[in-house]
């Protein structure tokens, strides 16, 4: 059975995340934040994370933007709208965009590790995709790190 990682780095160092992919055996990062060049994604930043995955770590780095929200629900959310509201957004937003090619390769790939910036997944979006992956492949199994 295919297990799909998720992870948060906020809150964590550089060597917690690291030590937390390595011991769960990720092999590839895919990351579904909108914001990944922001200054306020601190070591996460592009393009200094996937050179630092890559090369220091070995850990291959993918961006997905299919899978992340768009700036509008995001900002709606920041701005203090409710989680269920933006649960619901969200996943329109996901049928609407029909990513399920790139779902099924994301799938076919081993170890891979859904990346946001929220601590835990219990209201981030990457919860949202890794459940829309297993509507895809009911099999699979989901672990949030």
């Amino acid at each position: 059975m295919a297990t799909v990682f998720t992870i948060g780095f906020t809150k964590k160092s550089l060597r917690q995340f690291i030590e937390t992919l390595r011991t769960a055996g990720v092999q590839r990062v895919v990351d579904v934040r909108l914001r990944n060049t922001s200054q306020l994604a601190g070591w996460t930043k592009l393009p200094d994370f996937a050179y630092l995955l890559e090369e220091g770590f070995g850990i291959a780095y993918e961006h997905h933007p299919e899978f992340a929200p768009n700036g509008e629900i995001l900002d709606r959310y920041k701005k203090g709208a409710d989680w269920s509201g933006y649960e619901e957004a969200f996943n329109r937003l996901l049928t609407e965009r029909k990513p399920e090619k790139q779902a099924m390769e994301l799938l076919a790939k081993e170890a891979i590790c859904l990346l946001c910036a929220e601590p835990t997944a219990d209201k981030c979006h990457r919860r949202l995709v890794a459940e829309y992956l297993r509507g895809l492949a009911p099999e699979i199994e989901i672990k949030h790190l």
